[in-house]
């Protein structure tokens, strides 16, 4: 099994999401924009993906024009198609439109040569929860302080 190696995160989508399951999916992408990649010049924040016309497209996602590129280089913030089989579709589309899910992008990898996007199906949090999370958060920083003090 091979490692992946992780280009890019999205920092809000377990602020903002409640994650309940996560797919790996493939990503449609030009030669220049892979060399973009590379180079460490993707930025997945304020990034979602969306179904239209049975295919899923990851909106929103920002690849930097690769230097050398000249006029093989492609919009940065155009839509790119996500590569799902039917099947994964069909269910993606039955929780999207049932059940009030959103599809977030959460991070960007390297599996062997291919480009992954781990793609997170969630649902919103509303403000309460998230200070419920950062509550949380700082009474485990506080209570790991404190074992570490006591700790000689």
């Amino acid at each position: 099994m091979m490692n992946p190696k992780l280009i890019a995160k999205n920092p809000t989508a377990y602020h903002n999401y409640t994650i309940e399951d996560k797919l790996e999916v493939g990503i449609v992408l030009s030669g220049t924009e892979i060399k973009s990649i590379r180079n460490g010049r993707v930025n997945l924040k304020d990034t979602y993906a969306m179904i239209k016309h049975g295919e899923v497209f990851i909106i929103g996602m920002h690849i930097s024009p690769y230097e050398h590129g000249n006029i093989f280089n492609k919009d940065p913030l155009r839509d790119r198609k996500l590569l799902l089989n039917k099947r994964e579709i069909n269910k993606l589309i039955g929780l999207v439109k049932q059940k009030g899910y959103s599809l977030v992008p959460i991070s960007l990898y390297f599996k062997g040569s291919f480009v992954k996007l781990e793609l997170g199906i969630g649902q919103g949090k509303k403000l309460y929860d998230k200070r419920q999370d950062i509550a949380k958060k700082d009474a485990q920083k506080q209570i790991a302080a404190h074992l570490k003090s006591k700790q000689y």
